[in-house]
Formats: C-alpha cells, sequence, structure tokens
C-alpha cells in the first residue's frame, strides 16, 4: 500500500515549474518508507537571441556532417563501419537528430501545458509526468552527443604530439581494454544483481537498479558510508561488502 501526493510549482519569476512527487509506502512489516521527488523543468531554452542563432547553426553543421557521412558510406560501403572515428561521427549525428526530435515533442507538451495552464489560471492540477520523462530524454541525449563530441575532439588535436601518443597507446591497447572492460561489466552486474536483490526492501539506495549501480561505483571509489549496508543485515551486509571490496577494488582493478 502507498499514499502518492503529486503538485505543480510554478515560479513565474524565473519560467520555472517543478513537479513534486510525495510517496508514503506502508511497509508489510508495518513500517512507513517516505520518498519525495522534485524535478525542476525549465521549458523556455531560449533566452536570447543568440542561442537561437548557436542553435541553428548547429543544426546546419548537422546536415553538413550528415552528407559527408552519407557520401563516405556509398564510397567505402562496409568498411565504413570499421574505422572507429566513423562511428563516433554516427553517435554525434544521431544523437543531435533525436535531441531536435524530442525538443519537438517537448515544445507540443510545452504548448499544451501552457494552454491549460491559462484556461485554468493554475487552479487545477497539471500532470507533469509526461513532460519530466521528454525532458530526461532530451538530457540523456544532448549529454551523449557532448561525451560523442569530446572523444571527437582527440582527432581534431591529432597534431599535438601529446595526444597523437596518447591516441595511438589507446589503439595498441585496444584489444587489453576491450577484453577488461567486458570482464569488468560481467563482474560488476553479478554484484549489482546480488545488492539488488538482497537490498531492495531495507536500503534506499538500493530502491533501484540505477540506484544500486551508483552506489557500487561510490563504493569502487571507497567513498562509500558502509554503516547503512552493516545496518542492514548483521551477516549479509558485511559479508557482501568485503566481497566486493576485495575482488573488484583489489582484484579487478
Amino acid at each position: 500500500r502507498a499514499v502518492f501526493i503529486q503538485l505543480t510549482l510554478y515560479n513565474p519569476s524565473v519560467q520555472l515549474l517543478t513537479a513534486v512527487t510525495l510517496l508514503a509506502e506502508f511497509l508489510p512489516t508495518g513500517g512507513v518508507y517516505t520518498t519525495a521527488h522534485f524535478e525542476p523543468i525549465n521549458f523556455y531554452t531560449f533566452t536570447s537571441i543568440l542561442q537561437l542563432v548557436c542553435t541553428i547553426i548547429y543544426i546546419f553543421f548537422i546536415i553538413y556532417f550528415m552528407i559527408i557521412e552519407i557520401r563516405l558510406l556509398f564510397e567505402l560501403r562496409l568498411k565504413y563501419f570499421h574505422q572507429f572515428w566513423s562511428l563516433i561521427q554516427l553517435g554525434i549525428i544521431g544523437c543531435s537528430l533525436g535531441s531536435i526530435g524530442v525538443y519537438f515533442w517537448r515544445f507540443q507538451e510545452t504548448n499544451r501545458i501552457s494552454q491549460l495552464f491559462e484556461q485554468t489560471n493554475g487552479y487545477i492540477y497539471i500532470n507533469l509526468q509526461l513532460a519530466v520523462y521528454v525532458n530526461d530524454i532530451l538530457t540523456f541525449l544532448l549529454g551523449y552527443c557532448c561525451f560523442f563530441s569530446m572523444i571527437k575532439f582527440v582527432q581534431f588535436f591529432r597534431f599535438n604530439q601529446r595526444v597523437s601518443l596518447f591516441a595511438e597507446t589507446l589503439k595498441y591497447c585496444a584489444k587489453e581494454l576491450i577484453s577488461f572492460s567486458l570482464m569488468f561489466a560481467i563482474v560488476f552486474m553479478a554484484y549489482l544483481s546480488l545488492f539488488y536483490l538482497l537490498f531492495v526492501s531495507k536500503l534506499s539506495s538500493c530502491s533501484s537498479l540505477l540506484n544500486t549501480a551508483q552506489m557500487l561505483f561510490e563504493m569502487t571509489l571507497m567513498k562509500f558510508d558502509a554503516s547503512q549496508i552493516m545496518g542492514a543485515d548483521a551477516f549479509l551486509g558485511p559479508f557482501c561488502f568485503t566481497l566486493f571490496i576485495f575482488l573488484v577494488v583489489f582484484v579487478c582493478l
């Protein structure tokens, strides 16, 4: 059993909407587990002409790079996908086009919310769950686009001796890095499943797979308060924590 309280806050001075979700979950043991989520959303992205102009220029550049990559694809055919920088370029183009599409989706949702707000003068509850979902997708796509773009900078600065040395080092150790990443991913996913299944009902940091993964990364960096796991279970908590630190931190890393 659970009780949800959802409300929407609006600050007209900064044009900021906030979707608030308060949850009280009644556990079978008799306790009450409470959580609160505050998700601010700013639908008004373009606050100046400069931002709009830069966005238009960026779209033209994406179209230009897309034409170049299509020509290379027809020339190289399957060999095109064997080149690392071609895959990076495809990642940039794909995330950029996806961001444009999701932005128009968010723009349509913004108009719907604005019209509903004007019709009711804000006296009824406006559900922002879809708007929050669309905004999160746009944020993820922009984040991946920045990630691929930063990797692309390595190719642009390849004339620099240090950058060129770094790129050649990654090229020669690519197989070893891929093998280690695969091994680490298997071990990490195993511990992710273990901690999630054992402590999902006992720790808020294990309430979802994403939160559990974040907790394990903090444990890997040795920046985690182990008292939470120790208090969750007298035996499994210390045992799983010690096993994770020994195998992942001291053996794998």
